[in-house]
């Protein structure tokens, strides 16, 4: 048995993959491993490419867009690994970070996955790689600017974030990196193929932590995270409403179907308050980038709120 197999599923992202790939070939040295690809019909000439440029690389070429949840399994199908690493095309590696995790999870049998920490493509921790469960209340008052303010609150999940620890216990991490023992993750069986893109990560977290594992960021491994590269391709909007979507999804799942209509209501209601306070913001005489990110914010809410008000 290989130490770990890597899974990463393709959409359109076949440059950043590429990056991805010459990562995982610079540093992964002291583990045994595998790539396997799964290209979701991207049609950007990935096959040809991962044919010339990295042939020991297994590909598996789907006939439609699976979505991530079922791609990410199709891969797994197959893996000889005794772990399972989920990768986002947009990621890159640095130094041990894939064998510093595989040996700590080797001496940690109560962990049934474990992320590195995240950095975007400017260097920044990208909050992102841990989380807590949603709850209506966190969903409303997510916002970046009360994020600045009250950085260790419980409610963002990223109080590990400032802990002065290598191993740091969360509820949930990343999909972007997500590493997990063969055995957790056949226990759990994988992710839940109900989801098409977003919040699968989240759900395969609670299953595990569910059948008694425990969740862990290493942050002392650290991956750069560029982000969002496959849903760049769809149009405006696209990506708001799939995540308030797969998070509806996730709530009725573990909360019930009323508490999931309560938050796509809730959801509505914010969307006015913040769509208001936009509407403040633009009658005063400004120019340039901040009036463009207004006008940005302004249409992202009126999306939501006409996703909260359906039905």
């Amino acid at each position: 048995m290989l130490d770990v197999s890597i899974i990463i599923v393709n959409w359109k992202s076949t440059d950043y993959l590429c990056a991805c790939l010459d990562s995982l070939g610079q540093y992964l040295r002291e583990v045994s491993y595998e790539i396997i690809v799964v290209d979701n019909h991207s049609d950007d000439n990935c096959e040809t490419v991962i044919g010339k440029k990295y042939p020991e690389v297994q590909l598996i070429l789907s006939k439609e867009n699976l979505g991530f949840a079922r791609a990410n399994n199709l891969g797994a199908q197959g893996a000889k690994g005794k772990y399972l690493l989920f990768m986002n095309p947009d990621t890159e590696i640095h130094s041990d970070a894939i064998s510093g995790m595989v040996c700590w999870m080797q001496g940690h049998s109560e962990a049934g996955a474990v992320s590195a920490l995240l950095r975007n493509t400017d260097g920044t921790v990208q909050e992102s790689c841990v989380q807590t469960f949603p709850t209506i209340l966190n969903q409303v008052l997510d916002a970046n600017v009360l994020r600045r303010m009250f950085p260790r609150s419980k409610l963002w999940g990223t109080e590990a974030l400032h802990a002065r620890k290598n191993a740091v216990k969360a509820q949930a991490i990343s999909g972007a990196c997500f590493m997990t023992s063969r055995i957790a993750f056949d226990a759990v069986n994988g992710f839940c193929e109900e989801y098409f893109m977003y919040s699968d990560d989240l759900d395969l977290s609670y299953r595990i932590r569910k059948v008694g594992y425990e969740i862990y960021c290493l942050t002392q491994y650290e991956v750069t995270h560029h982000g969002g590269k496959s849903s760049s391709h769809q149009f405006d909007g696209f990506e708001d409403l799939k995540q308030r979507e797969s998070m509806e999804q996730f709530l009725c799942a573990t909360r019930g179907p009323s508490y999931s209509r309560a938050y796509r209501r809730t959801m509505a209601f914010a969307a006015c308050v913040r769509l208001i306070l936009i509407g403040g913001l633009l009658t005063i005489p400004r120019q340039g980038e901040r009036r463009g990110r207004l006008l940005g914010a302004a249409q992202k809410w009126w999306c939501i709120l006409a996703w909260g008000l359906r039905r």
